[in-house]
C-alpha cells in the first residue's frame, strides 16, 4: 500500500513539473524514480533509463558561460529558477512613456564610461506594476534580449513555504547566484514576500524577509539588472517603493495599441485586410490587456480553422455594441460603413445608429 501511496505520489508531483515546463527538473525526477524503484519494478527503472539516456539534457544559456551550478531547494534538489532565452514570441507593444524608459535603460549601458566620469551608474533595478497581462514581463524579456544576456525568472509565489526559514534561504541563494551571473532576474509576484511590514496579519519571520530582500536590493551590483513585478502595488512595503531606481506603470493598452496587437495578429490570415479589421475590433477590446486580446483573436483563428470557414464570417460575428456608449457606437457605426465590410444599412442594424447620422459622421471624416 505503501509503494502504491508513493507512486501515486511522485506521478502527481512529476506531472505539476512537466505541465510547469521545467526540463531539467524532469529528467532529475526521472534519474531518482528509475533508482528509487529499481527493485519493485525493475522494466520500468530500465524504460527510464534508456530514456534519460537518449534524451540529453540540454545546456541552459546560463551554463554555457558559467559552470556554477543552478540553485536548487535544499531538500527536494529542483531549481528555483527558470531560464528564459529571452526569446520574444511576439513583437512587443508599449505605450510611448514606457517604451521611452526602456530604452533610456538600454542606451545607458553604452554610456557607462560617460556616466562614470560623473558618479553616475546605469540603472540597475526597475519596479514594474500594473494588471495581468499588460506587458510587464514581455517587456523583461526585450530588456533582457536587447542586452543580450538570459532572463532568470524567480516567481516568489511558487518559491513561498510553510517553512518561511527554508523561504528566506531559498530567495538568497537566487539573489547571490544572479549577483555573480551575466544575467537579468526577474522577481515575479513581488507582492507575495514584500507586503506591508506594519500589517499586523503578518508574522514576524515574513517581516524580516521583507528587510533582508530589500538589503538585497541595495547591494544589486550596477553591471546587472533586477527587474521586479507586482499585479498589486497596494500590497507593497512602502520601502520598497524607494529601493528601485526606476519604476513604471503598465496599463491596459490604448485603442491605437490595440490596433497595432489586433493588426499584428491577423496580418497572417488576412494580409492588408487585417488593417481595416484592426480598425472595427479594436472598440470591442477597450480595457481589455493585450493578454486578453490575444487569446480571443487567437480563438476566432482556431475555429475558423475547425470549422474550415473563411475568417472573416468569425470576426463578424465577433461585433459587439453592448458596452459602448452613444458616441462610441456612432464611431463604430461608421468605422463599418467605411471599411466596405458591411452596408450602411447593416452598420445601422449592427449597432443602432441611425443611417443619417452614419452617412454624416462618414461625409464630415472625409472633409478632415
Amino acid at each position: 500500500m505503501n509503494l502504491i501511496n508513493d507512486l501515486t505520489l511522485d506521478f502527481v508531483q512529476l506531472a505539476r513539473i512537466g505541465l510547469a515546463g521545467r526540463q531539467q527538473d524532469i529528467q532529475l525526477l526521472l534519474q531518482r524514480f528509475s533508482k528509487k524503484y529499481n527493485n519493485d519494478y525493475p522494466e520500468m527503472a530500465f524504460s527510464l533509463s534508456e530514456l534519460l539516456r537518449e534524451s540529453p539534457s540540454k545546456s541552459t544559456p546560463l551554463r554555457k558561460s558559467n559552470s556554477l551550478p543552478l540553485p536548487v531547494d535544499i531538500d527536494s534538489r529542483l531549481q528555483l529558477i527558470k531560464i528564459d532565452g529571452a526569446v520574444l514570441d511576439n513583437e512587443i507593444i508599449l505605450s510611448k512613456n514606457i517604451e521611452e524608459s526602456l530604452n533610456q535603460v538600454i542606451l545607458e549601458r553604452d554610456k557607462i564610461p560617460s556616466l562614470a566620469m560623473k558618479g553616475l551608474h546605469p540603472t540597475k533595478s526597475i519596479l514594474f506594476t500594473g494588471p495581468p497581462g499588460v506587458g510587464k514581463t514581455m517587456a523583461a524579456k526585450w530588456i533582457a534580449s536587447k542586452m543580450e544576456r538570459p532572463l532568470l525568472v524567480l516567481d516568489l509565489a511558487a518559491v513561498m513555504s510553510s517553512y518561511l526559514g527554508k523561504t528566506g534561504n531559498n530567495i538568497r541563494y537566487v539573489l547571490e547566484y544572479a549577483k555573480n551571473m551575466d544575467c537579468v532576474l526577474l522577481l515575479d509576484e513581488l507582492d507575495s514576500i514584500a507586503k506591508r511590514r506594519d500589517d499586523s496579519s503578518e508574522i514576524g519571520e515574513l517581516k524580516r524577509l521583507v528587510t533582508v530582500l530589500l538589503q538585497e536590493i541595495d547591494d544589486w551590483p550596477s553591471s546587472g539588472m533586477l527587474i521586479a513585478a507586482t499585479n498589486h502595488p497596494d500590497l507593497l512595503d512602502p520601502a520598497v517603493w524607494r529601493r528601485f531606481e526606476m519604476v513604471l506603470e503598465f496599463e491596459n493598452p490604448s485603442i491605437d495599441k490595440i490596433k497595432e496587437q489586433i493588426n499584428n495578429l491577423l496580418f497572417q490570415d488576412l494580409g492588408t485586410e487585417s488593417i481595416t479589421w484592426s480598425e472595427i475590433l479594436s472598440f470591442n477590446f477597450l480595457g481589455k490587456s493585450f493578454s486578453e486580446i490575444e487569446r480571443q483573436i487567437n480563438l476566432y483563428r482556431k475555429s475558423a480553422i475547425i470549422e474550415n470557414v473563411n475568417l472573416v464570417s468569425k470576426l463578424e460575428m465577433a461585433i459587439s455594441t453592448k458596452n459602448m456608449t452613444k458616441d462610441d457606437k456612432a464611431d463604430f457605426a461608421c468605422a463599418l460603413y467605411k471599411s466596405g465590410v458591411v452596408s450602411q444599412r447593416k452598420a445601422h442594424e449592427i449597432t443602432g445608429v441611425a443611417r443619417e447620422t452614419i452617412r454624416k459622421r462618414a461625409t464630415a471624416n472625409k472633409k478632415n
